[in-house]
């Protein structure tokens, strides 16, 4: 619209006719946002006009006139409208209109004026403002006076199928709450008492704000609610860093109360009464029982307080600490009684602490969700998130789920310390477990994913899964710090596991087994030569094999029977230099690895019900024939290798080892996998042993000027290193 048809619009804004003026508005809306004809309808007289067209008219005329306001402000002119008199009033027809009015137009125009007057006060010019009480929280309290379910009704509107005017309304909800928190900044100075803005944000919870913002942030229609959302998100963080920053002072009315409804729902009586401290005194005067237990040694530390100071623990959690507290304890009432029941008859040693545990799942939380990042660096995102089609990487509605989160950890603690049979010594411990667990199951849940869901998963979280990810969160870290030095420890432990299986595999040799003899009859017609020509009996049934305490020779004879009792060495009449031994061979590798997982033991007996399997498990022990002027002359290409002893392992278990045995007995590779299964078992238990005093916050860095060596110079014989 043309500058010089100012004077016909305002007289067409001023006309009778309704028609009129709803065409003129409807112009108006389109041109307002350019800042010269802005000017120049301001100075025209226009904003009385516009003032008097909200106050009077309704329907469209209405609609296209909040508009009109609502762009005049967003190019941050025509503020002088709320400055002159008569704005109180206009105000408060603003808050009518979003307590009575149903249009959603209307409601839109008008909860973009109000978001436009409370955030203004936030501003650089907002700040220099001379009218004091125009902008901000202040300027709608006369308002909402007059209208007390005008919170209501804006919360309401987050419901709201019109994404436009959630959105309006998360807007106002968002300037609100900054304003009463920015505030409190100066002491109430500017906006009344400190006291003030945990009240407001008591009552818009009350209201259900949590709940339906929780709602909005797991839906999928983000597009037009994405930067109020993260908005909220941003301003949560803030309060939850506030509350933090609020030190307990028993000074103040509501913190002496929180303390002692702690005190009161732990049923002191009852632990009087279950641990038979009735006093004689009570019996005399009344009261003095009361007293006593007022003034008991153990009052705080038997809720799990350190001392008997309390106020001094919250000091790194603050009021935020004692919320939690005291939420649990009221929505947990009988089972915060129950469990200190069962802690009482424990040794003190032994007890979990409540308070304390209460106090470090704060703290973990806090960590978790980066409060102290809050504002500017969530900020940021703004910048990216029109980008972005993946909005789980930004929003996190499981932080508004910050009582529920609390109350499952501290859960976890308390069924933790229990598995883990912890003592006051293992709180730490036990503090970390419960740190790792929330960075998997809350930090790894889905923008989608129901806070009920992670409350059952970290409610079923076994603690065993739950140790092997803190020993790969502990490798990881080392990794990071240490990469090449761990490369060279986990290879030098390797070698040690390999040692010690090497000798776990000889020492079953050394006590023998029993193998079946009756399903090998023609299994290798090289054994039965070789067993022709030494003059052995071919029809028996059982064979037993032993290796010699030296170590160097293979014992065995065959048996009728399978004995209960082991054969002596002497008994065994055939043996085997294994010095001659030139190869051994078996398909156990192949068959192994369907084996069992669980590892042999010291003793690997064939029990004797297995007499009748069916094994084709097979280990085959060969030699070089021939006289030893033949082998001398012959190359180890010409000279025929024979089968001297042949095996049939009636389990994998015994299959692996024996032959892993025999292999690393003549210094070669265990090739079964039970066997490489084992030393890889202990390796890393090895490893582990090593980190299990480790925390995954240690500074492994050497400090400045560590391990320098001094310089000699000046230095006669009589020096020495102070190490």
């Amino acid at each position: 619209m043309d500058q010089a048809d100012i004077p016909s619009l305002l007289s067409r804004l001023s006309s009778d006719e309704d028609a009129m003026r709803k065409m003129a508005v409807f112009k108006l809306q389109s041109s307002i946002n350019d800042p010269a004809f802005a000017d120049l309808f301001i100075s025209s007289g226009g904003l009385n006009i516009l003032r008097r067209l909200i106050m009077t008219t309704g329907g469209n005329t209405l609609a296209y006139s909040l508009q009109s306001l609502s762009r005049l402000l967003e190019v941050d002119m025509g503020w002088e409208i709320f400055e002159s008199s008569g704005s109180g009033e206009l105000v408060e027809r603003l808050v009518e209109l979003i307590v009575t009015h149903p249009l959603v137009n209307i409601l839109r125009g008008a909860m973009s004026i109000l978001v436009a007057i409370v955030s203004h006060s936030q501003s650089a010019r907002g700040a220099a403002m001379r009218t004091p009480g125009a902008f901000g929280f202040r300027a709608l309290k006369p308002a909402v006076a007059v209208y007390p379910q005008f919170f209501e009704m804006v919360v309401s509107q987050l419901s709201s199928a019109d994404h436009a005017l959630c959105a309006n309304a998360l807007m106002l909800l968002n300037a609100l709450m900054r304003d009463a928190i920015s505030n409190d900044k100066d002491g109430g100075k500017t906006g009344g008492t400190v006291e003030e803005w945990p009240k407001f944000i008591k009552r818009l919870q009350d209201l259900g704000v949590i709940k339906a913002v929780y709602i909005l942030m797991q839906s999928s229609s983000l597009q037009d609610l994405a930067h109020p959302l993260l908005e909220f998100q941003a301003l949560t963080k803030v309060l939850l860093k506030k509350w933090r920053d609020v030190a307990v002072d028993l000074e103040k009315p509501e913190h002496r109360r929180a303390l002692k409804g702690l005190h009161l729902a732990s049923a002191p009586e009852r632990k009087d009464s279950a641990s038979g401290t009735t006093r004689l005194e009570g019996l005399v005067e009344g009261n003095t029982r009361k007293a006593s237990r007022k003034h008991s040694p153990e009052k705080w530390r038997r809720l799990g307080f350190e001392t008997e100071s309390p106020t001094y623990e919250f000091e790194h959690t603050g009021f935020l600490g004692m919320m939690d507290v005291t939420d649990y304890v009221r929505k947990q009432e009988d089972t915060f009684q129950k469990l200190l029941m069962e802690q009482s008859s424990r040794p003190m040693h032994q007890r979990c602490p409540f308070a304390t545990a209460s106090l470090a799942c704060t703290m973990i939380l806090y960590q978790h969700f980066e409060v102290e990042k809050s504002d500017v660096e969530d900020a940021k995102s703004y910048l990216v998130l029109d980008g972005m089609k993946n909005y789980d990487k930004i929003f996190r509605p499981l932080l508004l789920q910050w009582s529920r989160l609390h109350a499952a950890s501290l859960q976890t603690f308390f069924r933790l310390w229990k598995a883990t049979g912890a003592e006051r010594d293992d709180f730490d411990k036990v503090a970390d477990l419960v740190r790792i667990l929330v960075e998997q199951v809350v930090g790894q849940a889905s923008r989608t994913k129901d806070v009920h869901d992670v409350e059952e998963e970290l409610a079923e979280f076994e603690y065993p899964r739950l140790r092997e990810l803190q020993m790969e969160l502990l490798e990881l870290t080392f990794e990071d710090e240490w990469g090449q030095h761990l490369h060279q420890v986990r290879d030098e432990l390797k070698h040690e596991a390999l040692q010690f299986v090497k000798e776990q595999r000889v020492r079953c040799l050394l006590q023998g087994a029993w193998f079946p003899r009756n399903i090998q009859q023609k299994a290798n017609a090289g054994e039965d030569a070789y067993a022709v020509r030494n003059g052995k009996p071919q029809s028996t049934l059982w064979r037993y094999v032993r290796l010699s305490h030296n170590r160097r020779f293979l014992h065995y004879a065959d048996f009728d029977a399978e004995r209960d009792h082991e054969p002596a060495l002497d008994e065994l009449h055939e043996k085997i230099d294994l010095s001659t031994v030139s190869s051994v061979v078996s398909n156990v590798s192949a068959s192994n690895d369907d084996a069992s997982s669980t590892p042999s033991t010291l003793t690997a007996k064939t029990p004797s019900n297995t007499q009748k399997s069916n094994s084709t498990t097979k280990i085959t022990i060969n030699s070089y024939t021939g006289s030893a002027d033949q082998k001398n002359n012959c190359s180890h290409n010409e000279q025929a290798e024979r089968a001297i002893l042949t095996l049939m392992p009636m389990t994998h278990s015994l299959a692996s080892e024996w032959l892993d045995g025999l292999l690393m007995l003549l210094n070669q590779t265990p090739i079964t996998a039970e066997t490489n299964k084992l030393v890889g078992l202990v390796s890393d238990y090895s490893l582990k042993i090593r980190l299990l005093n480790v925390k995954l916050g240690d500074d492994f860095a050497a400090e400045p000027g560590a391990g320098a060596v001094p310089s000699r110079e000046g230095l006669d014989e009589d020096y020495f290193y102070e190490v």
